[in-house]
């Protein structure tokens, strides 16, 4: 499981240096997708398998289900880690986070989100924490 929160730079070239803790659990190479409220979304081979097994069940069918498989499938890109540690994020995924320098890593469970610094402070002030709290308890938290 990930959890913590780290702050990074990413260069010119598009370049992240993973955090040691998150690099221990993800291996040498795991999956980067566009996430969901302007982030990216890292999952381990392992958790990207089960995740793309669900999506791949979603029958061709339902126009949602396709949109919502085409998001995350067609943006996926398998990352390697070299001997500095760092991953190659293509611009397609740099652009769609709006990642430029200034990074957030943010350990959430199953995966690693990837977020804009400014962005992540935008979106996780946690000022309406009590409502979304209020919230949880339909959902058995």
């Amino acid at each position: 499981m990930f959890m913590g929160e780290y702050s990074h730079t990413i260069d010119a070239k598009g370049r992240l240096i993973i955090p040691s803790r998150f690099r221990e659990e993800m291996g040498d190479n795991f999956v980067v997708t566009k996430g969901l409220d302007g982030c990216l979304f890292a999952y381990t081979n392992e958790a990207w398998k089960h995740f793309e097994e669900k999506l791949q069940a979603i029958p061709v069918s339902n126009l949602k289900g396709r949109r919502f498989s085409r998001y995350f499938l067609a943006g996926a890109t398998l990352c390697e880690v070299d001997k500095q540690g760092r991953i190659l994020i293509p611009a397609n995924l740099r652009a769609a986070a709006g990642l430029e320098k200034d990074v957030v890593l943010a350990g959430v469970g199953d995966r690693v989100e990837i977020w804009d610094k400014a962005r992540w402070a935008e979106a996780n002030n946690y000022d309406d924490m009590d409502e979304i709290a209020a919230n949880m308890e339909g959902l058995g938290i």
